[in-house]
């Protein structure tokens, strides 16, 4: 019996490719020559794609694979795929929440501890040997009992507000509901923004989020005000968060995503008052390796009854 045709998108490790091997007949896009050729010759036998959040599913494989069924992400985030024209097919869309809350949590904490204990300087001035010879560095800022503001109250929001007890905080939150949690609620992301000395950003991206963080809302943040994002780049508008930071109205940045990434504009990188990381939120051994299985299970939970483990939201009564 014939093993269905999976597509992989963007990259996978030995064993993620192993387990899919076994089970499905792979294609990789980065290896195609010539996709029209391909799509005659192989697209109607795809019903499966394993891609990442980053590349999504391109519109010219969903026009040539016309037996798609099912999308594995690897990773929480989803805006690259078009989830609408995928429920209009009847192609269900899995992603990998959960495997990452914790350590996405963790870089959350460390953007903070780095913004208010001027980690980067510190650790310059205690390399470069400007202690020897200058003295003491300059006293940074306590992260304890600041009010932070969180926008942004899934799995992975919930999960930061839970590891930041340890600094006493008092915590807002924004959504586009109100959630059933022990936080304070805040229907207007700027008033938030104004009673907030941290604005942590981890909210999906898409068109509902693009540049939700914008020019009002970062200046309400005030001139000792910190944000930091772990979502996605689109959610900051990043022209003006460069402008705050360089006119003095806003205060920190600790930015682990970026608009148009792996760009990061030259003026964030010549702040001494901006923290950049180059997406790796999720990145270590453990959780990637957790994603990668999540991302396969959900392709052989499909192959075997036609189901997914974790759907998308849209998807999910497909």
């Amino acid at each position: 019996m014939s093993k269905p045709g999976l597509l992989l998108i963007g990259g996978a490790t030995d064993i993620m490719l192993d387990r899919m091997s076994a089970e499905f007949t792979l294609h990789k896009l980065n290896e195609i020559k010539d996709f029209n050729t391909w799509v005659e010759t192989s697209g109607a036998s795809i019903e499966a794609v394993a891609t990442n959040g980053h590349d999504g599913v391109p519109a010219r494989v969903m026009e040539g694979c016309p037996n798609l069924k099912v999308a594995s992400a690897y990773g929480v985030g989803y805006d690259a795929i078009d989830t609408a024209a995928c429920v209009a097919r009847g192609i269900k869309v899995s992603h990998t929440p959960n495997v990452l809350n914790a350590e996405v949590a963790n870089t959350t904490l460390l953007l903070i501890l780095a913004c208010f204990r001027n980690f980067l300087s510190d650790e310059h001035h205690a390399r470069s040997g400007d202690w020897e010879r200058e003295g003491n560095a300059p006293l940074s800022r306590s992260p304890d009992n600041r009010v932070i503001g969180i926008l942004g109250m899934g799995r992975i929001g919930q999960e930061i507000a839970e590891r930041l007890q340890v600094f006493n905080p008092t915590l807002l939150y924004h959504t586009r509901s109100k959630k059933d949690v022990p936080y304070e609620y805040c229907a207007d992301l700027k008033e938030m923004a104004a009673r907030a000395d941290v604005l942590i950003c981890i909210t999906p991206g898409g068109a509902s989020t693009n540049k939700i963080v914008n020019k009002d809302v970062l200046e309400a943040l005030g001139p000792e005000g910190l944000v930091v994002n772990v979502s996605r780049g689109t959610v900051i508008d990043e022209d003006a968060l460069i402008a705050a930071l360089q006119s003095g109205k806003l205060g920190m940045a600790g930015l682990d995503v970026f608009e148009k990434e792996p760009h990061i504009p030259d003026a964030l990188k010549a702040m001494d008052n901006v923290v950049l990381l180059p997406h790796v939120g999720s990145a270590t051994h453990e959780t990637r390796a957790a994603m990668g299985k999540l991302t396969v299970d959900n392709l052989i939970q499909w192959k075997q009854d036609g189901t997914v483990l974790t759907p998308v939201p849209e998807c999910a009564h497909l």
